[in-house]
């Protein structure tokens, strides 16, 4: 009989800010992150290069960083003219905005509001929406008295997939976290309908060819015998619960306990919490490391 493996172990973390009292007419306080030693570093790291020169920032993503809208639906903002910079209508997509540059929409002066970084432990039945047309539980309904800022989820996890759950303004990290090349591990905890055979639990371990691709898992380990551990950097739809389709499992849990170095230690399940300025800095030269 095959002894047991040891579970991933996840990354600890340093203890995290209070969440805000609910208290009535009380002003949200979100925390203020100061990233100039990172600031410093990074233009040390890229001197030579153009990111390390470049000072402005497409206007649709400024727009989207004021908190008005997002990219997208800045973009139709830009083309139907409602966008003026310094005084002057613009509609040319792409437009590069200065940091001394006065963006105004509707005769309102855009600011660009301060970031927010918010972790939160998805309970199952509820999807990773912003809204929904159906108005079915999103996860936007656990973290909105987190912040007045407009935050979205990076990424995404089935309606019924639990665990972490990353929600910025932070347009540029949210990017490169969700992106397929930037790698991010997750560590999940699944549960199957049945236990696991020694000829399956050796496939995974050696990688399986589904219909999009070869894939295997950095990780895993037996922790009961319809219950495994297991280490994965790969972003692909559903790709958990599709590896485990294909040996002929059922999973009736899915628990992302780590993403990004981030773990969910004192966090319970359908709470939130802000990162601390320590996990944002390690989240931003992460990225900085994967480029």
């Amino acid at each position: 009989m095959r002894k047991k493996r040891e579970a991933p172990k996840e990354i600890a973390r340093k203890k995290h800010l209070p969440k805000p009292k609910n208290e009535e007419n009380k002003p949200i306080e979100t925390p203020t992150y100061h990233f100039k030693k990172f600031t410093e570093k990074k233009k040390n790291i890229g001197k030579n290069s153009v990111q390390g020169q470049k000072s402005t920032i497409r206007l649709n993503r400024f727009i989207a960083n004021a908190g008005v809208c997002s990219r997208r639906e800045a973009d139709e903002l830009i083309k139907q003219g409602a966008i003026k910079v310094n005084g002057r209508v613009v509609t040319e997509m792409g437009y590069q905005v200065k940091p001394t540059d006065k963006v105004t929409y509707q005769g309102k002066l855009l600011k660009r509001e301060k970031f927010v970084y918010v972790l939160l432990n998805k309970p199952k039945n509820c999807i990773t929406t912003t809204e929904d047309e159906n108005e079915r539980r999103t996860v936007m309904d656990f973290v909105k008295d987190a912040c007045n800022e407009r935050i979205y989820p990076v990424g995404r996890l089935d309606r019924n997939t639990t665990g972490l759950l990353l929600l910025t303004n932070d347009g540029e990290l949210a990017k490169k976290l969700s992106h397929p090349s930037s790698n991010i591990k997750k560590i999940y905890q699944i549960t199957l309908d049945k236990p696991i055979t020694e000829e399956d639990f050796r496939q995974l371990e050696q990688g399986l060819e589904l219909e999009d691709g070869f894939i295997k898992p950095d990780a895993i380990a037996l922790i009961e015998p319809n219950v495994l551990g297991m280490e994965l950097h790969s972003g692909r739809n559903r790709i958990v619960r599709r590896m485990f389709e294909h040996l002929g499992y059922e999973v009736t849990k899915l628990d992302r306990t780590m993403y990004a170095g981030l773990t969910k230690k004192d966090l319970p399940r359908g709470k939130w919490r802000y990162l601390t300025q320590q996990e944002v800095i390690r989240l931003k030269f992460l990225m900085k490391a994967g480029n």
